[in-house]
């Protein structure tokens, strides 16, 4: 087959609306504000997190943008110049301590923001070591990650997750490594990046110079120790899906990951909800995300859970 050929291949065709939807979890309002500026704080914000089932309390480690990713559908707005570089932690563990103190009083729920936020929605799942780069970039990673802990276990929420959202791009670093293990002992929970099957099209989506095999290892390394939840961002590039041949290349990763010995316990597949960062980049519908959710659990036989994309 020749690379025209190839481009042209697409997904299968969806399935009728009514059956397409099954397992696929819709979009609110709510879920399109990701803002991570909330009240004063520099560093902590909470949202309403489709993936999480409920509130997520962020913590952002990178407030300067700084990413060692480019990917072409962030939502961060790279274009803006960001805050200092270095994180206050004190200041930031008392926002966390604000946040907290907001939700598990039920005041949160009393601001404007947050006010019609459904009731099967008011639960505080996780606080999630994310924000505007790759956290675990942070050079005092583990030392963040148990003063995170240490908050979460004073303030008794020993059943609440704490999660790490992450390219997997420096699981090697011994910082890190340290600090997954704290994550394993404290209700931890990773979400690690995998949304491409070759280098290739991992070049066009990721934009960086860390070779694509780094991320499979590191992803892999990683699952051999604890299970992992994997989360896949699908979306149209210059109005085109992912091709066919591309879908099979992830599927077969995923599969390599778990013939290794690596634990997978979630799939997680979504597609653009906000302003991408280019133009060019724009959501798969309803029906093109159900088809492909269904197509990877047959595949992989892992579970998997998709996430609808704009409202429509």
């Amino acid at each position: 087959m020749d690379t025209n050929d190839a481009s042209r291949e697409r997904m299968a065709e969806p399935a009728p609306r009514a059956a397409s939807m099954q397992g696929v979890v819709p979009v609110l309002p709510w879920h399109l504000r990701h803002d991570r500026q909330f009240d004063e704080n520099r560093y902590v914000y909470p949202v309403l997190s489709r993936r999480a089932g409920g509130i997520s309390v962020g913590i952002n480690l990178n407030p300067d943008k700084v990413c060692n990713f480019d990917c072409i559908y962030c939502q961060v707005d790279r274009q803006e110049t960001g805050g200092t570089r270095v994180v206050d932690e004190p200041r930031l563990l008392q926002e966390l301590e604000h946040v907290l103190e907001l939700l598990q009083t039920g005041e949160l729920y009393r601001s404007a923001e947050f006010s019609g936020v459904p009731a099967g929605w008011r639960r505080l799942n996780d606080i999630a070591l994310s924000g505007d780069g790759e956290p675990t970039t942070y050079p005092a990673f583990d030392r963040i990650v148990e003063a995170c802990a240490a908050v979460k276990r004073r303030r008794g929420l020993d059943e609440v997750k704490l999660v790490l959202i992450t390219n997997a791009s420096m699981f090697h670093r011994p910082a890190v490594q340290r600090g997954l293990a704290i994550l394993d002992q404290n209700q931890g929970e990773i979400w690690a990046k995998l949304e491409t099957g070759t280098e290739a099209y991992y070049k066009l989506v990721e934009r960086t110079t860390i070779p694509f095999g780094r991320i499979l290892e590191n992803i892999t390394a990683a699952a051999r120790v604890r299970p992992l939840v994997i989360q896949s961002l699908f979306m149209r590039v210059h109005g085109e899906p992912p091709p066919a041949a591309e879908l099979e290349a992830y599927c077969q990763r995923l599969r390599e990951i778990t013939a290794a010995g690596g634990q997978i316990k979630l799939v997680q597949i979504y597609t653009v909800a906000r302003r991408p960062a280019e133009s060019f980049v724009s959501a798969l519908s309803d029906e093109e995300l159900a088809c492909l959710v269904d197509r990877v659990r047959r595949t992989t036989k892992l579970p998997v859970q998709g996430f609808a994309g704009q409202d429509g």
